[in-house]
């Protein structure tokens, strides 16, 4: 063995051994592309050709990834050459054979230059994907070109719409690696075969050169076709989708030096994209809510069993959430007949999985193995973990936790599920506060990414820990939350629901102001999330409330006229909505309307027209205006904590990054203009946040705060 060569820093290693070159790349934690990376594969390639000893060249990532994607450190800094396009071409134009050994990750960019080996060879650990579209981008150095011509039209497009991994098997199956290697270690593995590639004289293989699964061209038109249809329906104005698509066409219908072109510039004009910078925020934001000042001081408490308290809707799916983390859960119930309705609850999950074929019986039995109904608050002396998820009342809710003071282990974590409700006053129900914490979770809780971690006063940092460390566990997206009427989420919702009920007094139709919320990108308006929902919950709500509400705020009563009818949403039929036979998507109901008018008319109200543009400020700025307070009082940590919020548990539309990150692409200026102006019709809902005007003044933005935890 000889050392050939050394990049800048060491980041790729050069080693001959028995005529093949093995390219080592070492940039932990893992391999990213950076500008040293590429320039030490470019350099490796230029030393493989140069050298007549050897033979044939093997690319592998050192530790524990192949090479992960694009380094995230270059975001948003001028790029240095050499262009990932140039190194993924010198690759593929190698006189030698050229194999890469994939381990761990292989994803975007790290793909891309496996695609330009010859050769690909997959370990069982390996995960292969090109999910540049989840940034805003596209797969940018010929993923577009060379993935369709390995596994076809199908499989390459939905690879790439999806941003979703595929594992080494699947990879196999798809075409995207030649063979799957037994082991762990990529360079034995990768050396093993090459030197079967060079004993049978195996050519070099540029996947550029022939049609590959392009071959029959108009099979692979037609599904390209449906892909296409079925994108511009499910992107809901996300720009990079449909620019995959047309670079998937350009790789049907160009020779594939002008595919590469075509990509180049599709990939730029993303770049360019505002969508990109709302996406990329999103990708960090979720990156760093984890990190919070409790998560850092102290370990959590180790979590081996939970109890869930209610068997309900949202019991159930906290119960599936845990079960499917592989824990064992004990459901309490007050009876028997509600015990039996809380296992059908979870076995209705498990028997959907089973009949799409998404999970064997056996899997479903095993995992059910694990769960225990009980009635007796007893057997759970021994839970680590208790969850409430009881009626949302909280004399309810201080009832269960003195019980559970009462049989809970010492050390065990009593959590409550409340979506509104004053934590600190159930915490000082109990004789331990400190082991008192909220966890709001979001229905259907087996399927909501969001789970808001709610801090009370006297709780102990290792019971935060804990929270955070189970929000990890779940598949779940934390975010730290401070104890107010609502926490983050559900406080702004009431804020931003109440320019919505105003909009609709004032003039525009309850069906008007959902078009305009799905126009800018939510999947639902917020009187269709209403009626899905049920309208029975937020009249409650409303109800609860009365007693403090400001006599002198505007109080808008169309939705309780529309509850007092004992329309609640889907899932009596009519809410905002009609919903015959029951159907899922709701139709305009002209009684709703006659409702409406009544109430203008008892008002003295009279309508005017409102635009789409025009409701989307007034909707927006409650939004952000009530999001400036709740970061400024210390309700959310940051900014950035309120965006992954509403991303992850509100439908907020991804490419625009959450609310704040809106407010700082339009420009608080603006924003503080427009409250300012909706201020002379009703200065008391329409007042300005303090930390709002402190920033435009300043002249900073809502990103200047989010500094870490």
């Amino acid at each position: 063995m000889r050392v050939t060569l050394q990049s800048p820093a060491s980041v790729v290693r050069s080693t001959l051994q028995d005529g093949v070159q093995l390219v080592s790349i070492h940039n932990p934690p893992v391999n990213a592309l950076g500008a040293a990376v590429r320039q030490g594969l470019l350099a490796a390639i230029a030393q493989a050709e140069a050298d007549a000893e050897v033979k044939a060249v093997l690319i592998v990532g050192d530790g524990r990834a192949f090479i992960a994607g694009a380094d995230i450190r270059e975001f948003g800094k001028p790029p240095v050459l050499p262009a990932l396009p140039e190194v993924c071409q010198r690759i593929e134009a190698c006189t030698k054979p050229v194999v890469a050994a994939i381990h761990g990750a292989a994803l975007g960019g790290g793909l891309e230059v496996a695609l330009s080996a010859h050769y690909r060879l997959a370990l069982p650990g390996a995960q292969l994907g090109l999910p540049e579209v989840l940034l805003g981008l596209l797969p940018g150095s010929g993923g577009t070109q060379r993935a369709p011509r390995l596994m076809g039209v199908k499989a390459a497009t939905e690879l790439m719409l999806s941003g979703k991994h595929l594992n080494a098997q699947a990879a196999l199956a798809a075409g995207l690696v030649d063979v799957v290697a037994e082991g762990d270690d990529p360079v034995a593995a990768g050396l093993a075969y090459v030197r079967e590639l060079l004993a049978r004289q195996a050519p070099v293989r540029p996947t550029s050169a022939e049609p590959g699964r392009l071959a029959d061209k108009a099979a692979a038109q037609a599904e390209l076709d449906v892909l296409r249809a079925d994108t511009a329906k499910a992107a809901r104005g996300l720009f990079s989708p449909l620019k995959i698509i047309d670079c998937v066409q350009a790789a049907l219908d160009l020779p594939f030096d002008q595919g590469m072109q075509f990509e180049r510039a599709q990939f730029l004009a993303c770049l360019e994209s505002p969508q990109r910078a709302g996406l990329i925020h999103a990708f960090f934001a979720e990156r760093e809510v984890a990190k919070v000042p409790e998560a850092k001081a102290a370990a959590p408490r180790p979590i081996t069993s939970i109890a869930v308290i209610g068997g309900g809707t949202m019991g159930a799916g906290i119960t599936v959430s845990a079960l499917d983390a592989g824990l064992p859960v004990t459901m309490i119930e007050r009876d028997a007949e509600s015990i039996a309705r809380g296992r059908a609850h979870v076995e209705k999950v498990y028997d959907a999985l089973v009949a799409k074929g998404r999970m064997a019986p056996e899997a479903k039995a095993a995992t059910m193995a694990r769960y225990t109904g009980s009635t007796r608050y007893e057997d759970i002396a021994s839970a680590d973990l208790v969850i409430e998820a009881v009626f949302e009342d909280i004399e309810v809710k201080k009832t269960v936790f003195r019980e559970l003071d009462r049989v809970c282990k010492p050390g065990a974590v009593l959590a409550t599920n409340t979506s509104y409700l004053d934590i600190d006053a159930i915490a000082a129900a109990t004789a331990r506060p400190q082991d008192v914490i909220g966890l709001h979770f979001f229905s259907p809780a087996n399927i909501m990414k969001l789970l808001e971690i709610v801090v009370p006063a006297q709780v102990s940092a290792d019971v935060v820990a804990t929270a955070f460390a189970l929000a990890k566990r779940l598949k779940k997206v934390p975010v730290r939350a401070g104890v107010c009427d609502g926490f983050i989420g559900n406080r702004i919702l009431a804020v931003y629901k109440q320019a919505a009920d105003y909009l609709m007094e004032d003039g525009a139709s309850p069906y008007e102001i959902d078009a305009a919320v799905r126009a800018f990108g939510y999947p639902m308006g917020p009187f269709q999330v209403t009626d899905l929902a049920g309208g029975d919950i937020g009249w409650a709500t409303r109800k609860r409330r009365a007693a403090t509400r400001d006599p002198k705020a505007r109080y808008v009563e169309i939705a309780d006229r529309i509850c007092e009818r004992g329309w609640f949403g889907q899932k009596t039929g009519r809410g905002f909505y009609l919903y015959p036979d029951g159907a899922r998507v709701g139709q305009s109901d002209p009684e709703v309307l006659a409702i409406v008018d009544a109430e203008r008319a008892r008002k003295g109200v009279v309508p005017r027209p409102f635009s789409a543009d025009e409701i989307m400020r007034r909707y927006m700025a409650a939004m952000v205006n009530e999001g400036a307070k709740v970061v400024a009082e210390g309700i959310a940590l940051r900014p950035l904590d309120v965006d992954v919020t509403f991303l992850s548990g509100y439908g907020f539309p991804r490419f625009r990054g959450g609310p704040m990150k809106w407010a700082d692409m339009r420009g608080l200026p603006q924003v503080l203009a427009d409250i300012r102006e909706f201020a002379n019709d009703d200065p008391l809902f329409w007042k300005p946040a303090a930390l709002l005007e402190q920033l435009v003044a300043e002249g900073r933005n809502f990103d200047s705060l989010n500094q870490p935890a």
